[in-house]
């Protein structure tokens, strides 16, 4: 590991020697460092791809030895916290934006990123028509010889891959679907058909070799697997996705009430 300096700034304190006092006594050392450097990460006194000090100078500064600043590195590393670079050092690791979203609302990935102050991306795997899936026509109620417009593409927010989504719409809905280029759902309200309502269906899910490759995770990441039925104002269906959303990049909230 290298002895790459640490940056001024708020992580001057981060390693000072008291900052462990306030840890459980009871817990091994090397454990309260990993958390205390971890609860510095995500409170954003150490930020993203900032260089963290040499384990030399931490076990020094930290009054702590080489051995446990090693083992508290090495938990945070595999955590995907920090990042270790050869002949360089630790650094903070860049990490992907955390989007929280509400089961209970009904819109378009870019609107919900734009929402958020992300800026929105897509990168088109596939536009064309042809016949339906055996899911597709039975949610959309169409017989094995109609067609439908297959729209497949990764969806980016702020330079990072956040799903990978598949829709379909009725050829008898969407004629080209080189129509749509940004959200499929404004395409939809121009038709006359802008969705108002949908059926959404959450399951855990283990990324294949392809979807992580387009995610950029490691093959077998966890992941949402969401598939959504979206229904227009007089009932028809518009719309059945199937989608794969990174599982470090969404969290999906549902508000209950008893009764």
């Amino acid at each position: 590991m290298g002895d790459a300096p640490a940056g001024p700034g708020p992580s001057d304190r981060v390693f000072a020697p008291e900052a462990l006092a306030a840890g459980d006594a009871a817990m091994p050392l090397y454990r309260r460092l990993n958390a205390h450097l971890a609860d510095a990460i995500d409170r954003g006194r150490l930020k993203p791809a900032q260089a963290l000090p040499g384990e030399r100078d931490i076990a020094r500064d930290m009054a702590v030895s080489r051995v446990t600043v090693r083992k508290a590195l090495s938990g945070l590393v595999e955590a995907g916290l920090l990042e270790q670079r050869q002949g360089s050092g630790t650094y903070v690791a860049r990490r992907p934006p955390r989007v929280e979203q509400a089961l209970s609302r009904l819109t378009s990935f870019t609107d919900d990123m734009r929402s958020r102050g992300l800026s929105t991306t897509s990168r088109w795997l596939l536009r064309e028509l042809s016949p339906p899936t055996a899911r597709e026509a039975l949610h959309l109620a169409l017989s094995p010889t109609d067609r439908v417009c297959h729209l497949r593409r990764l969806r980016v927010a702020d330079g990072t891959p956040m799903a990978v989504e598949h829709a379909a719409v009725p050829h008898a809905i969407l004629a080209d679907p080189a129509a749509v280029e940004g959200s499929l759902y404004a395409v939809l309200e121009g038709l006359g058909l802008k969705p108002v309502r949908a059926l959404q269906r959450l399951a855990a899910a283990n990324l294949g070799d392809e979807v992580a490759g387009l995610l950029g995770v490691a093959a077998g990441s966890a992941a949402l697997s969401i598939e959504r039925v979206a229904y227009a104002a007089n009932g028809r269906a518009v719309e059945f996705t199937h989608s794969f959303f990174r599982g470090d990049t969404y969290d999906f909230v549902a508000e209950l009430t008893l009764g």
